[in-house]
């Protein structure tokens, strides 16, 4: 399991950016951002303008829990820039992060669905902004667009496989496959090419460490196994991958 400990005043940060930083709570520029989210992109534009005309945009600062596992959801949150991670909280205090959201990413849809606690916790891994639908106003268009509720289906189809997978990789992958796979999936998502592929944000080992299922310590160990093999290299807190076609063949 994962070993980074909850730090505890980060349960107390609930506290989002003021509007002078330039994220007020308008609208500006939601329609045009919601074409380019996947659970949105083939909606009508009257439907796509009723949504627009509820959400409500949230800026939150780096290190922000948005909400708590357990706590009460109703709603649905779209990333409108920065980054969210999504993760379990143990009893112990230790954590396994199973998402990372990024732009154009939603986060919290099954509380649309059964109005149940939060499943997960979330905070944020950079200053973020993100836009929030409630359950009720967004049931109403679900019932009216089935292009919506189409899109919610595959939305979920895509995230139970995922969390097969990552249980799938839990089970039966040692540390540097783990890690190999994350790396991985991070730059294809993040990925931006500089003599490499770097993925473009940045990852602490502890961070990694949450994502992998693994102690710091042991991260550490097979990233520097990685980085003698010539398979990535640290830039500062940026990882860059040098060899994909070789760091994918670690995995299988």
């Amino acid at each position: 399991m994962p070993l980074r400990k909850i730090d505890t005043a980060r349960g107390l940060l609930y506290h989002e950016l003021a509007p002078a930083v330039g994220c007020g709570s308008g609208r500006s520029g939601a329609p045009g951002m919601l074409k380019n989210v996947s659970l949105f992109s083939q909606v009508g534009d009257d439907t796509l303008a009723g949504l627009t005309a509820q959400l409500h945009r949230k800026p939150f600062r780096k290190g922000t829990i948005i909400f708590h596992k357990d706590q009460a959801g109703d709603a649905l949150y779209i990333v409108e820039s920065g980054r969210i991670r999504i993760f379990l909280p143990t009893q112990g205090g230790e954590e396994l992060t199973v998402e990372v959201a990024g732009p154009g990413d939603v986060f919290g849809e099954l509380a649309l669905l059964d109005g149940r606690p939060r499943s997960a916790s979330a905070d944020t891994l950079e200053d973020t902004v993100t836009f929030t639908i409630s359950r009720d106003e967004f049931q109403k268009y679900l019932s009216k667009a089935p292009q919506l509720a189409a899109a919610l289906v595959e939305l979920l189809s895509s995230r139970l496989r995922h969390v097969t997978e990552y249980a799938e990789s839990l089970a039966f992958l040692d540390v540097h496959a783990r890690l190999a796979r994350t790396l991985l999936e991070m730059s294809d998502r993040y990925g931006i090419r500089k003599d490499g592929i770097e993925i473009d944000f940045d990852l602490t080992q502890a961070d990694l460490a949450t994502m992998v299922g693994a102690t710091r310590e042991r991260v550490n160990r097979a990233l520097a196994v990685f980085r003698t093999q010539g398979l990535l290299e640290l830039r500062g807190r940026k990882i860059v991958l040098l060899d994909t076609d070789r760091l994918r063949q670690r995995v299988y």
